[in-house]
């Protein structure tokens, strides 16, 4: 079994925090909003363009066609949104940080346009959400979140590290933010090497 070593973790865990912070945290508002909104724009445009016949292929067994992706980002940012929503109330969301992997009972059940379209409502209530929040808004409250970093293991396989942390509204939008990135680019490889099919 791959084991990541504790200094190797603890300096992830210090990237992640720096970065959310710098980002997030310490970040004009405007220039979140800003981000947050052209990731999610990315994300959508490369899904939106993508052959339809071709989304609930994988390109291989172990990954995620796009159709999974599409859901996997559905199924996140849906509970994401009320979070935010919560953040942004003053309030600190109730219950468990939303888990790392989650997907629909039946990820290929629904058709691919209508994940696109819950896709892109979901988003553009997040971005709306956004543009209310007033620029000097506090950022006392926190919520829960599941951070998922690639780590190098002692024997030099890569393997996923998770953790729970605790993070304010403008971070929690940069995190969403980082989650679509990290999808878009999923989406890129998982297009790329079904091109070569």
């Amino acid at each position: 079994m791959s084991v990541v070593a504790p200094e190797v973790e603890a300096a992830l865990r210090a990237r992640a925090r720096d970065y959310l912070r710098d980002n997030g945290t310490l970040a004009p508002t405007p220039v979140i909003r800003r981000r947050v909104t052209q990731a999610f724009e990315s994300l959508e445009k490369l899904l939106r363009a993508a052959d339809p016949a071709r989304a609930a292929r994988r390109a291989w067994p172990a990954e995620w066609s796009l159709h999974e992706i599409a859901d996997h980002v559905v199924e996140t940012h849906r509970p994401s949104r009320d979070e935010l929503r919560d953040l942004l109330a003053g309030h600190r969301p109730v219950g468990p940080p939303i888990p790392a992997s989650l997907q629909s009972k039946d990820p290929l059940g629904r058709p691919w346009a209508a994940v696109l379209d819950d896709l892109g409502r979901v988003h553009a209530d997040i971005v709306a959400d956004l543009a209310r929040a007033p620029d000097g808004f506090p950022t006392a409250v926190r919520a829960r979140v599941v951070v998922v970093m690639n780590a190098a293991a002692t024997d030099g396989v890569t393997v996923p590290l998770a953790w729970e942390d605790e993070i304010d509204w403008k971070a929690y939008a940069v995190f969403l933010r980082l989650h679509a990135i990290d999808h878009l680019n999923q989406a890129r490889k998982v297009l790329a090497a079904l091109a070569g099919c």
